[in-house]
């Protein structure tokens, strides 16, 4: 259910009206759009909902600005670093400021700093614009940015965190002894 709607029984255009503005999708492997620069990447998800150019362009350049890509909005994904794709990806994903981002390991080719922007950024569409942020992660660090997680092994829930009224730091800390539990291997956790 999203908006009290039952969103299996969405057909036609509908389902599609739903996927253009109420879903984000941040892909493991960026799927960016070679031939579009990444200001168009970014600007894709918008021009689609007929958003006017001028509102386009100011907020391709807040969220670029939030995710220190300014500087490369006119180069094509080649050009640019694994964690710059990634920042883009992560722009396109949320810059119609969705009800669902989908991530999938959304801060595994970024550097400390750019994932902490990101996550902040997830914070912000969950708190304030009331976002719910569906995120696989084997990332401790990244784990801990969120209120609910749901450990996994061997296909079976094998525990729940909710987060409450810990710090960021007493919820990071919880998830390690978790992960202790289910032996430390990083890759059976989340």
């Amino acid at each position: 259910m999203v908006h009290n709607q039952d969103i299996t029984r969405l057909r036609g255009n509908k389902l599609n009206q739903f996927r253009r503005q109420e879903l984000g999708f941040i892909f493991q492997d960026f799927n960016l759009l070679d031939t579009l620069t990444c200001y168009e990447n970014i600007a894709l998800a918008l021009t689609i909902q007929k958003v006017n150019a001028k509102e386009i362009d100011k907020r391709v350049n807040e969220i670029a600005e939030k995710l220190e890509i300014k500087d490369i909005l006119k180069k094509y994904p080649y050009q640019v670093s694994g964690g710059q794709k990634q920042r883009v990806a992560s722009s396109r994903a949320i810059i119609t400021n969705p009800k669902l981002v989908l991530a999938d390991e959304p801060t595994g080719a970024l550097d400390s700093k750019s994932a902490r922007q990101l996550l902040e950024n997830f914070e912000y569409l969950n708190q304030k614009l009331q976002a719910t942020i569906l995120m696989v992660t084997h990332d401790a660090f990244t784990a801990s940015y969120a209120s609910r997680i749901l450990f996994i092994k061997d296909g079976k829930i094998f525990n729940e965190l909710i987060k409450g009224n810990d710090t960021r730091k007493q919820f990071f800390e919880k998830i390690i002894e978790v992960q202790t539990l289910l032996g430390g291997d990083l890759n059976d956790c989340f």
